[in-house]
């Protein structure tokens, strides 16, 4: 289904359009959580989108367990994020050993493959048969006990071949799994492969500039032409001067000593994003775990960060806090003014133009009929999610009989609306006249 934003009404697909404008006041709602990211890892199935919820044991899938550095990254997005779209770079070369006439061979490349053991022993209760073990590291992951290599299956681990007879072995281990390298062109499979799931945030823990340039222009073709209303998290590009883009300044601490750069920080920022509702703001938020920041800011840096757009940490009582949510928007105008730069009121627009984008697509394009009735169905449907969003502090001061109007459009099968909204901003300075008597 088409949508974007408009500037006559000469749209040739059926859609949903949709135009935000600063003013001089400036349904349902959908599920929040998701993010998504694209990283090069030493196992798991590669260049496929895997969905993630937070709790998943994710060992088979990935290799490791959640709480092993090799996936930092992953573990530091999934501390907000309900549900993270991960997408392996990288294919690798996939570990393999040979006993006797079997070829064990790791279900993945990389070089985790390279820790798994095959283990071939005599059955004690029956000689004419085998006990096949597979170790990762010194934990065993399967067994199997058969008569020859046409009985064994392939596991989570890895996958046999060969025929007759097995061979004894008290232990064997793969070799020569590597994870290969990695180019831009991969990033950009990534992208093509993410676009058709829906998601609120996209990571890139990436400095290369070049690669930042290719995810903003996805960002701004989804937000502008396509209607879908998504954030980038990057590391340091504030240039990008758009709302739909967030530049990482700095890093944290965490408890146990690990130090993440601005790089890394994208991860918890990217689901911090996605999981902070419509009415919520990520300003002086905790970054979970995190006891500093890092590096640390005196107050004229902070200030300079702040005007040029920068979302960074600062340290706060023994903690990593938000200084102040909002993105690389810093160039004001009519039509897109300050409040803009601001997340939470992002939050709130992308909100509006994603949940009744898809409630026309699913209830109204092509199944409304384009007269009074009709049009006061669709007015009606408006109302109904406007004022869920008032009703928990999203917006504020919607009227119902003069906040909306719609109309017959140009042509017999459109409706042109018009709705305006006041977002609600969180209390961030609070100025005190304190008066001594």
């Amino acid at each position: 289904m088409a949508g974007g934003t408009f500037t006559t009404q000469n749209k040739v697909r059926p859609g949903a359009y949709f135009n935000f404008s600063s003013s001089a006041s400036l349904g349902t709602l959908g599920d929040r959580g998701i993010a998504t990211m694209a990283l090069k890892l030493g196992w798991g199935a590669a260049k496929q989108v895997l969905t993630i919820h937070a709790g998943d044991n994710v060992k088979s899938l990935l290799g490791y367990d959640i709480t092993d550095s090799k996936l930092l990254l992953i573990k530091e997005a999934l501390k907000r994020a309900g549900t993270l779209l991960l997408y392996r770079l990288n294919a690798g070369t996939k570990a393999t050993v040979t006993v006797g006439s079997l070829t064990a061979t790791a279900k993945y490349g990389g070089i985790r493959g390279n820790d798994l053991k095959v283990i071939i022993q005599v059955n004690v209760d029956d000689a004419a048969k085998f006990d096949v073990k597979t170790l990762l590291g010194t934990e065993e992951m399967d067994k199997q006990t058969v008569p020859n290599i046409a009985g064994l299956v392939a596991n989570a681990w890895i996958d046999w071949s060969g025929t007759g007879a097995l061979t004894a072995s008290a232990g064997a281990s793969l070799i020569n799994g590597a994870d290969g390298t990695t180019t831009n062109s991969d990033h950009t499979d990534y992208l093509a492969a993410i676009e058709v799931y829906d998601f609120q945030t996209v990571a890139l823990p990436s400095n290369d500039s070049t690669l930042k340039a290719v995810y903003v222009a996805f960002t701004k073709r989804l937000r502008d032409d396509e209607g879908r209303k998504i954030q980038t998290v990057l590391e340091n590009y504030p240039t990008a001067n758009y709302e739909g883009v967030v530049s990482v300044k700095n890093g944290v601490v965490l408890s146990d000593g690990t130090i993440l750069d601005a790089i890394s920080a994208t991860a918890w920022v990217a689901g911090a994003t996605a999981a902070a509702q419509v009415n919520e703001s990520l300003t002086y938020q905790a970054y979970d775990d995190a006891i500093d920041a890092n590096p640390r800011y005196t107050n004229s840096q902070i200030e300079t960060a702040l005007k040029a757009g920068e979302f960074l940490f600062t340290q706060n009582q023994g903690r990593a806090i938000v200084e102040q949510d909002i993105n690389s928007l810093t160039t004001f105008s009519v039509t897109k003014g300050k409040v803009f730069s601001k997340n939470r009121v992002v939050r709130v627009l992308d909100a509006v133009n994603n949940d009744l984008r898809r409630a026309f697509e699913s209830f109204y394009i092509g199944k409304l009929d384009n007269n009074p009735d009709g049009r006061n169905l669709l007015k009606n449907e408006y109302v109904k999610y406007l004022e869920t969003l008032q009703s928990i502090g999203a917006i504020q001061n919607f009227d119902s009989q003069t906040d909306i109007t719609v109309i017959q459009g140009e042509s017999s099968d459109s409706v042109y609306t018009e709705v305006s909204i006041q977002p609600v901003d969180a209390v961030e300075k609070i100025y005190t006249k304190v008066k001594v008597r």
